[in-house]
């Protein structure tokens, strides 16, 4: 079998590789590789705004009927809630049957966890400040924020006025056409540098926490792959079952975003691609643009696994035995809690700390324990995260026959009759 280096895939195959090998006979080189994953997922991110900003305006004002996007939205939102409700009580019931802190030594935890204390101290408000964050201080500080709620609520707010104006809207239209265009060039750029990405952030990974680091705390790791593969094949499996399509050739079809996910542990990385390639999958631009962003804020469903298993975690290797009310209080923290997370890497450790800085039975300190291996449950959680929207969107274009399969999809036979 002819291996073709120009592929994406395969760089980024070799990104990694190499990245654990350079870590790993020379770690403290290793260790300053991470600023090249950073580099790029900062490039991602100044893109992100102004694509999903377009993408929403143009689904919305090109498909016209205000009520069907109203129906789109609100639909996304009860699927979104449903089944992330889901991934956090399978997180708990797993995280119950498996006890993968009990026996730990919690004084292991020496690990500074300061700076996720303190910015979970500044996310832990309440329902309404969540809700008045939303809302930006000027138009142009949602964009320059980087903060996908308040960029989705204009380009809500935009789409709806365009799609009012009708024909006198449509040169503006046709503009925001052209410059989404442009954008999605400049993200085609911007993957070209992906490999370099993925190399660095393995060598970042294996020289600062050395090999080691992969089997600490090997059991709590072991259950959370365990518990997300079990999400992935049997929820999102039997989801895309009920709506006629296979979550394997799915996921085959999204490997390239799946192994970008895997490179750099955000799956923001891949949210341009992903828009993309799930319109080439056969959804519409409308849906993709609406559903799948938002998706981002309101349905991770990786990161609603990692909190809740790692709560309880904490919970164990400290000796807290939580009654079963108590396991349903902290489940409906969660909920809340898990909402809004951003799909970058350290994203799910902050909500964590937000969410025991509200439930005081399980002690802030205890982070310390898994700070460690955060970084590889971290990979975990965005990959589940990205298969987990690409799904959603897939049904909510299905139930709103905006779902058309494309001659590519057609042809490679991804989806089941």
């Amino acid at each position: 079998m002819k291996i073709n280096f120009k592929s994406l895939t395969t760089q980024v195959i070799l990104g990694i590789l190499l990245g654990i090998s350079v870590g790993f006979v020379f770690p403290e080189i290793g260790s300053q590789l991470k600023v090249i994953a950073d580099i790029f997922i900062k490039l991602v991110k100044m893109v992100i705004a102004p694509i999903i900003f377009l993408t929403i305006v143009i689904g919305i004002a090109g498909m016209g009927d205000l009520k069907k996007v109203g129906k789109i939205g609100g639909k996304a939102l009860l699927y979104f809630e449903i089944v992330s409700t889901i991934a956090l009580a399978i997180g708990i019931i797993v995280a119950n049957i498996i006890k993968a802190g009990k026996g730990i030594d919690a004084e292991a935890g020496k690990g500074d966890i300061s700076q996720y204390t303190e910015k979970a101290a500044e996310t832990s408000h309440g329902f309404m400040d969540f809700v008045v964050s939303i809302i930006p201080d000027s138009f142009i500080g949602a964009f320059a924020n980087g903060e996908l709620l308040p960029v989705l609520l204009l380009a809500i707010l935009f789409g709806a006025s365009l799609a009012h104006l009708g024909k006198k809207g449509k040169p503006i239209l046709e503009f925001f056409e052209k410059t989404a265009e442009v954008f999605f060039g400049i993200v085609n750029i911007i993957m070209k540098v992906s490999p370099y990405a993925a190399f660095g952030a393995m060598a970042y990974t294996i020289g600062e926490f050395g090999v080691e680091s992969l089997f600490y705390l090997g059991k709590l790791m072991g259950s959370v792959y365990l518990t997300m593969a079990i999400f992935i094949v049997f929820v999102l499996g039997g989801i895309a079952k009920l709506y006629g399509f296979s979550i394997f050739k799915f996921i085959a079809f999204i490997k390239e975003e799946i192994l970008l996910v895997v490179g750099t542990s955000s799956s923001e990385a891949a949210l341009p691609k992903m828009m993309e390639k799930l319109e080439r999958y056969g959804c519409s631009k409308p849906v993709v643009g609406l559903v799948l962003p938002t998706g981002y804020s309101f349905n991770l469903d990786g990161t609603s696994i990692y909190l809740s298993m790692a709560a309880l975690f904490i919970a164990q290797a400290y000796g807290v035995d939580l009654s079963i009310w108590q396991q349903i209080t902290l489940l409906a923290i969660l909920m809340l809690t898990s909402k809004g997370a951003a799909g970058v890497t350290g994203s799910g450790f902050v909500t964590l700390a937000a969410t025991l800085a509200v439930f005081p039975s399980i002690p802030v300190e205890g982070m310390a324990l898994i700070l460690g291996v955060d970084r590889f449950m971290s990979e975990a959680r965005a990959i589940t995260n990205l298969i987990g929207n690409g799904v959603a969107t897939v049904v909510i274009s299905k139930t709103e026959g905006e779902f058309k399969p494309t001659q590519e999809v057609s042809n490679k036979k991804q989806i089941t009759a």
